[in-house]
């Protein structure tokens, strides 16, 4: 239990079937706090509302209370989230929703423990609900070019002209978005435009790092967490935006996220191991001048090493290292990646975090879908930057593993159909359902394996009968789409840090996989199409033009930088 939740003065329960089996034997319901170790509301809460002597009195007596970390389990995340943390839940005894809110202050409080008590009072267990999203099928359809033309138009059409970013509430900085667009002339000034606005309001450019978001359309308000997992992807999407347009600005805003990550968010073990911290919690710290941090104490770090973020941040890091030759950036991914594999991988099996760093009666989950994803990313990424038979090696059995998830609609399930609560009922969770589809097309054009470009097939087609329905925030679900339907380009290079392949990593395609090998020149393909050989750096853009797919509302430039 962390120490926020020691100091309330309610007495917590970890998650787990004892929690479910006392609140059946007392005919009570379960409270279920699930919250962030980052999150400054769930530190209000506990402090306004938790440690009030009258309202921990009412929840022992009428109430099992149980408290969840949000990033130590993201199944419970997932099925009983209701749009931010904290998120205050209250279940029957078998898991089942009664009612569910955000933060609550000591009156909003008070009164939904009453009308919980009421209803429980009046209808007892039947008054449980199972949310939607467990258990109904995902609508199938047909992957066609259409699911990336209609998200070019969600993409202008949504754009806030502006202010940059997308949607008229509060911005996010939807660096998947932000990708999509950049690798696609139509959209490229959306990307840019946004990549600007991202700079200018979420970047810390005193302690370095990306916040969360900002509450108001302006970019104002802003929310001054640091996730690990988010800043690794606004290093991948400003390392695009250099890609594409040679924006030093974009550049140096990477860099200096990578210079966070591997410093403020780096848990070393004093030797050649290491890893990434799943994050820093926001405070009023980040609202004081350069002047004054230097005498202030900085927001703690979470220095839970999580499979999933580890992956993320070694997939972002080694696409820095490919635009840029940054040294620093490669080392600190192979350590990662190096740690993971050797700590929390078994058989292709990824464990969640080390369990040595578990509290007492805290499960630490095995199997779930986001490591197997993003791990394989990282892997997948790794083998076309780094080379090496152990990042594709590895690739392969985590593949594999998480090959067991995908059910008879085609779709990924988010871990073993197994647990207390809701947690036995299957959820499908469409980002990462797209990051391993994304992975396994990857490990497909590195392999050669024909099984996995087709398991990724079948978990797009799982989703695509709500692909006109599908917003900006899914764009990934869209480019994953495009490289399914288009075939992805592959260009077979010499080895890992040679010139051509080296310029190979610089060719600004959407689609593209390097495949690093013993060949002495380099060939482009596409499907059953092949370039002629190029023997020097500066023949790779005729080599990848020579397969390049015609152009439509994704077709990217196909150079070399």
């Amino acid at each position: 239990m962390d120490e926020a939740a020691a100091e309330t003065l309610v007495e917590w329960r970890e998650w787990g079937a004892d929690a479910f089996d006392a609140a059946d034997a007392r005919t009570c319901p379960v409270l279920l706090s699930v919250t962030a170790p980052w999150c400054t509301h769930c530190r209000a809460m506990d402090e306004e509302t938790y440690a009030e002597p009258r309202v921990a009195a009412h929840l022992k007596d009428g109430f099992v209370t149980v408290r969840v970390d949000a990033d130590r389990q993201p199944r419970v995340r997932e099925r009983y989230n209701v749009g931010g943390f904290p998120a205050t839940a209250f279940l029957t005894p078998d898991g089942e929703v009664l009612t569910a809110a955000g933060y609550l202050g000591l009156d909003g409080f008070r009164d939904i423990l009453d009308s919980v008590r009421r209803t429980w009072d009046a209808k007892g267990t039947t008054a449980g609900s199972v949310p939607r999203a467990l258990g109904d099928e995902p609508p199938a359809g047909e992957v066609t070019s259409q699911v990336e033309a209609h998200m070019v138009d969600r993409v202008t059409g949504g754009f806030d002209g502006e202010f940059g970013g997308w949607g008229e509430g509060a911005k996010f900085p939807l660096p998947r978005a932000v990708e999509f667009a950049a690798k696609r002339e139509r959209t490229r000034d959306h990307a840019t435009r946004t990549l600007e606005a991202i700079h200018a309001h979420l970047l810390d450019t005193y302690d370095g790092g990306f916040y969360r978001y900002a509450d108001s359309r302006d970019w104002s308000g802003l929310h001054r967490e640091k996730l690990t997992d988010e800043n690794a992807a606004l290093v991948r999407a400003f390392a695009t935006g250099y890609l594409y347009t040679g924006n030093e600005t974009y550049r140096e805003a990477a860099e200096a996220t990578v210079d966070y990550l591997t410093t403020d968010l780096w848990v070393d073990d004093a030797g050649e191991r290491g890893a990434f911290a799943g994050s820093q919690a926001g405070g009023d710290y980040f609202t004081l001048p350069a002047s004054e941090r230097e005498d202030a104490d900085p927001p703690g770090v979470d220095e839970t090493v999580f499979a999933d973020r580890n992956g993320l941040v070694a997939d972002a890091l080694c696409r820095f290292h490919a635009v840029t030759d940054h040294e620093g950036a490669a080392r600190y991914a192979e350590r990662a990646l190096e740690t993971v594999l050797d700590e929390l991988v078994e058989g292709g099996e990824v464990t969640h975090f080390p369990p040595a760093a578990a509290d007492e009666g805290e499960v630490v989950e095995s199997g779930l879908l986001v490591d197997g994803a993003r791990l394989l990313t990282g892997l997948t990424t790794a083998a076309q930057v780094l080379g090496g038979d152990r990042w594709l090696d590895a690739a392969r059995a985590v593949a594999d593993r998480t090959l067991d998830l995908q059910d008879d609609t085609g779709a990924f399930r988010d871990g073993p159909a197994e647990g207390p609560g809701l947690l036995d009922r299957p959820l499908r969770p469409l980002d990462t359902n797209v990051e391993v589809a994304d992975g396994l097309i990857d490990l497909a054009a590195l392999t050669g394996e024909d099984r996995y470009r087709e398991a990724a097939a079948d978990a797009l087609g799982a989703f695509a009968g709500a692909a006109g329905r599908m917003g900006v925030e899914v764009a990934g679900y869209a480019t994953a789409c495009a490289r399914h339907v288009n075939d992805p380009l592959v260009v077979e290079t010499p080895p890992a840090g040679s010139d051509l392949h080296r310029a190979a990593l610089r060719v600004a395609d959407h689609e593209k996989v390097v495949v690093p090998g013993e060949r002495e020149d380099a060939v482009a393909r596409r499907g059953a199409s092949a370039s002629d050989p190029a023997a020097a750096p500066a023949e790779i853009g005729r080599a990848v033009a020579a397969v390049d797919r015609p152009d439509g509302p994704g077709a990217g430039d196909s150079r070399g930088k």
